[in-house]
């Protein structure tokens, strides 16, 4: 079996970074080809850093890469997108937060191709930066990550008998991962409600590209009632609470 190269050049997107040290940055990653890395920045928090600058949170960098025994090292690092409206807008910037603490929770550091997981999170973070409706980019990208990592919602048939969902409101089990027909729903408190317009929408976001939806107009009301559903859907897998979450509402309110 040949050994893995001792250094490797990788764009990547940076979902968390913490001090370490002095002067020191812990970074995790999220990379098209080696998937979720933890690496360290050596200096990078020193003003003459070559680096300072050029790592900061939810931007599209290119980075040489050293291998080490217990963390990889940030040798050379060059920003490629800075997406300067998400550290300029806090809102916007709150839902990045959202998007990158997702894609850090619903994916582990294994070495394992993520092309698809990395463009998704990329175009959400452009998209947050010029959206007129920020909430819609991160509802899209709830509904396309769940699909990627394998706990896509059954949105058109019931989970409890198979039957096809009829055209009315009906009810969503996060244990069960779908919809769930009125007539079933009865046999359980723990279903909760879904109106048939969130549920027209999620199904649209789920077979439609992100062009098709964007031109959706949403009011607030009906974005509540999706996120409510989704976020529902997420905790439950999660089995914990985002930490995101609560600043976001703050802001809003």
């Amino acid at each position: 079996m040949p050994r893995p190269e001792r250094s490797f050049r990788t764009d990547a997107l940076i979902l968390k970074r913490r001090d370490f040290g002095e002067a020191d940055r812990l970074l995790t990653l999220l990379t098209p080809r080696y998937g979720k890395l933890d690496v360290i920045a050596k200096g990078a928090r020193k003003p003459t850093s070559s680096k300072t600058g050029h790592v900061e949170l939810y931007t599209r960098a290119d980075m040489l890469l050293h291998r080490g025994r217990e963390l990889d090292i940030v040798v050379q690092v060059e920003m490629l997108k800075p997406y300067l409206e998400l550290r300029e807008d806090l809102q916007r910037g709150a839902y990045a937060n959202y998007a990158a603490e997702l894609m850090d929770r619903f994916t582990t550091r294994s070495e394992e191709d993520s092309t698809v997981l990395f463009t998704l999170l990329d175009e959400t973070l452009q998209r947050l930066c010029v959206d007129e409706d920020p909430r819609l980019a991160v509802r899209y990208f709830e509904v396309r990550l769940l699909d990627e990592v394998g706990f896509r919602p059954e949105l058109h048939e019931c989970v409890v008998s198979r039957e096809a969902v009829q055209a009315e409101d009906q009810y969503f089990s996060y244990a069960d991962g779908g919809v769930v027909r009125p007539e079933h729903a009865i046999r359980s408190t723990s279903f909760v409600p879904i109106p048939m317009v969130t549920l027209k929408v999620l199904r649209h976001m789920q077979r439609s590209p992100y062009s098709h939806v964007q031109s959706l107009s949403i009011s607030r009301a009906l974005h509540d009632d999706i996120e409510r559903i989704l976020l529902g859907y997420i905790t439950f897998l999660l089995e914990q609470k985002l930490q995101s979450v609560d600043f976001i509402r703050r802001i809003r309110s």
